[in-house]
């Protein structure tokens, strides 16, 4: 995830309470999401949609605090 910022991914993860929550939730879902798949975590489909949505949610959230990132440092 977010390979090409990785060093901006870095740098918020020691500074940014706020990434570094989300980086964390973001990766309980993603193996979350993952268990249910592969059947470890039996989920419905709806529930395994949500644990989907709410991924997603959580990328996009962290993706905007990069773009910030990125603007305010070229700035």
């Amino acid at each position: 995830m977010f390979e090409y910022e990785q060093e901006i991914v870095n740098v918020l993860l020691s500074e940014n309470e706020n990434f570094k929550r989300l980086h964390s939730r973001h990766g309980e879902l993603k193996e979350k999401v993952k268990d249910a798949n592969s059947g470890i975590a039996p989920l419905d489909g709806y529930a395994l949609d949500n644990l989907k949505k709410e991924k997603l949610h959580v990328k996009d959230q962290m993706a905007a605090i990069i773009n910030h990132y990125r603007q305010n440092r070229l700035n």
